[in-house]
């Protein structure tokens, strides 16, 4: 009965039940990576945070279209200025930041999980958990790509922005993959 009548709402405002259910979830994905951003082991110049857990199930839960503009919405809403950075950072200064290239990467490693699981990618835990390690590893390429320039070479670069956070991550990506279901049963509600 609540659906008919959200529906025929919906028919009558002329807005699409889907592009309006989309747009929810992109919201919610966003909000999810901000609140998961403020779980955070402060390390310089990057900390470990809970947004790349965040960002691996959101792009694998909503896909490769609605998971990066959830990203991308996280982003736009930090940068204009709301406290959803770690720390409850916030703005343009602080993407230009250490963290930089991370928070970019953010946005190819949600399509490409998004897109593994659109292919199968997470029926099993084995390879959700590959999927998530291929996100990972697109989000380390921008991180470090972009901290060797600030730090002045590669090695410093890995040594502050890849090898604290191998075990983290690891454990991070086991974790989405254990919450990918629980995920999915809420998107399709």
């Amino acid at each position: 009965m609540q659906q008919v009548l959200a529906e025929k709402v919906l028919t009558r405002s002329g807005a699409k039940p889907g592009v309006l259910a989309d747009g929810l979830l992109i919201l919610l994905g966003g909000l999810f990576i901000a609140a998961l951003a403020q779980v955070r082991i402060p390390l310089q110049p990057v900390p470990i945070t809970g947004q790349t857990l965040a960002v691996l199930l959101v792009g694998m839960a909503l896909g490769s279209r609605r998971g990066p503009l959830a990203v991308l919405g996280y982003l736009g809403m930090a940068g204009a200025g709301l406290p959803f950075f770690t720390g409850a950072q916030a703005g343009l200064a602080y993407m230009a930041g250490p963290t930089g290239g991370y928070l970019l990467g953010f946005i190819p490693a949600a399509w490409l999980v998004g897109w593994l699981a659109e292919r199968g990618w997470d029926r099993s835990l084995w390879t959700t958990l590959a999927a998530m390690a291929l996100g990972n590893l697109v989000i380390y390429i921008f991180g470090i790509a972009w901290l060797q320039t600030l730090m002045g070479g590669w090695s410093q670069a890995l040594a502050a922005g890849l090898y604290p956070f191998l075990i983290g991550d690891t454990i991070k990506a086991l974790l989405a993959a254990l919450l990918l279901p629980a995920a999915w049963k809420l998107v399709k509600n």
